[in-house]
């Protein structure tokens, strides 16, 4: 089960919330063992409007196929893939695998559509494909994050995370990153079409704002990637869509009623002061269903001061409504 997936995902790159990065250049010809026809650093002001190329839209990325951006040929140009990609069980929209270099190094490369950017005001280092580029090394120098910047508020993107000891981390990022972008520009595979799935639902539009101004009054939703949403920050709420095997009773979790077809199970957070309600939605592939989770958290919350439980039953009453149906 991924009773406990969390919001997003954050680059391991973030210590204690502050870093000195450095920037990442050009070729280390000491470093890099892959093929020199591969993308140099982005240069140029990769500007701050609004981004608004519809192919890149929360809506339009949701069900594309994660895969296809780390298929043989794009892979060839750093070495040579080891295996199949392997697509998230616990995500819609992320999918990794290997590589070997010529020199023999590996390189762990991992994509996500719709992932956080951080830093990106800072770190934003020209455009590819009309986007910002935006490139975050870790202080090792061993790892780098590059992204192509989908959405400025939140900061969204289609995000490369390479581990690449020994080699140039960011340069793989972007020989990446940019047969990516053009292939989201160019018609991109996306996953079968089925009536009534969360895949393409957006998770800031099936919580009745009557809903949440009961715990957060006039506080709106903000996207946390392409299947989740949050609702201000403490107390907060979220709403979350993956892939997962069905919830089961047990562990923390007992069962709740949210009014839908299915039985949904709450579980309360050590703390106290949060819980997360979830429930199957409809089956997804193989003994993975498509997972349905509401989440309350209020930090200041007494013990013995309220339920966090019931407050997030209630959000996923209304959140079970408004689902899409067969």
């Amino acid at each position: 089960m991924a009773h406990d997936l969390k919001l997003g995902r954050l680059f391991p790159l973030v210590v204690a919330g502050v870093l000195v990065l450095t920037a990442c250049g050009g070729p280390q010809l000491g470093k890099e063992n892959f093929p020199r026809t591969t993308v140099p650093a982005a240069s140029g002001d990769g500007g701050s409007g609004p981004i608004t190329d519809a192919a890149v839209t929360t809506g339009a990325l949701r069900p594309v196929l994660p895969c296809q951006f780390l298929d043989n040929t794009s892979l060839s140009a750093l070495g040579t893939p080891e295996g199949e990609p392997m697509a998230s069980s616990v995500r819609f929209d992320e999918c990794s695998t290997k590589v070997r270099d010529a020199g023999g190094k590996e390189l762990s490369v991992d994509v996500q559509l719709g992932a956080i950017v951080l830093f990106a005001s800072d770190k934003t280092t020209g455009q590819v494909g009309g986007l910002p580029q935006v490139e975050v090394p870790d202080t090792t120098g061993g790892s780098c994050e590059v992204s192509a910047l989908t959405s400025r508020d939140p900061s969204l993107g289609v995000a490369f995370e390479i581990d690449y000891p020994g080699g140039d981390p960011c340069r793989a990022g972007r020989t990446l990153l940019a047969p990516a972008v053009d292939k989201l520009h160019n018609s991109p595979q996306k996953y079968p079409e089925v009536k009534g799935s969360v895949l393409t639902a957006d998770a800031c539009a099936v919580l009745d704002q009557s809903a949440v101004d009961a715990v957060l009054k006039g506080t709106k939703g903000g996207a946390t990637g392409l299947h989740s949403c949050q609702w201000g920050n403490s107390p907060n709420l979220t709403v979350m869509f993956f892939p997962a095997f069905p919830p089961l009773e047990g562990d923390g979790w007992l069962k709740a009623d949210v009014g839908g077809a299915n039985q949904a199970y709450a579980k309360k957070g050590t703390a106290g002061t949060d819980c997360k309600v979830e429930w199957q939605h409809r089956p997804w592939q193989g003994d993975h269903v498509e997972v349905v989770q509401v989440g309350f958290t209020d930090y200041d919350l007494k013990p013995g001061a309220g339920d966090p439980c019931a407050t997030a039953t209630t959000l996923a009453k209304s959140v079970a409504g408004n689902l899409p149906r067969p």
